[in-house]
């Protein structure tokens, strides 16, 4: 699949990606996942993450610590207080990002679901 075409998603994946839900902790196929290689959009195949900004955080969703230059758009959440976090090229949604938790130098942390992307490893 080609940057700017669109995926048909399963309506687990719709959920989450269209519909702006949340998968369970700790029961994404990436949370616990650290090979080398690029994590892109489930719906569109943009790339939104590479390994080397990917840690653990222990919070149950994969956490990477920065975005592939701007590929992502921050919003405010329909809660008002988080920062929801979508792809900029389908604004499909991907999770939070969350700021000052002292967790990485950058001090950021981009929580996704792991359904919202696909991994592609380096070789």
């Amino acid at each position: 699949m080609k940057k700017g075409e669109w995926k048909n998603l399963t309506n687990e994946e719709k959920k989450i990606i269209l519909e702006k839900g949340t998968e369970f902790p700790h029961s994404g196929i990436y949370n616990n996942h650290f090979e080398s290689g690029i994590y892109s959009c489930k719906q569109c195949n943009s790339p939104l993450f590479t390994s080397k900004d990917k840690f653990n955080s222990n919070c149950g969703w994969p956490s990477f610590e920065d975005e592939v230059y701007d590929s992502i758009e921050k919003v405010i959440d329909s809660d008002g207080k988080r920062t929801e976090i979508i792809c900029k090229n389908c604004k499909g949604h991907l999770g939070h990002l969350f700021l000052n938790e002292n967790l990485t130098t950058k001090n950021k942390r981009y929580c996704v679901n792991s359904i919202s992307i696909n991994f592609k490893d380096e070789s």
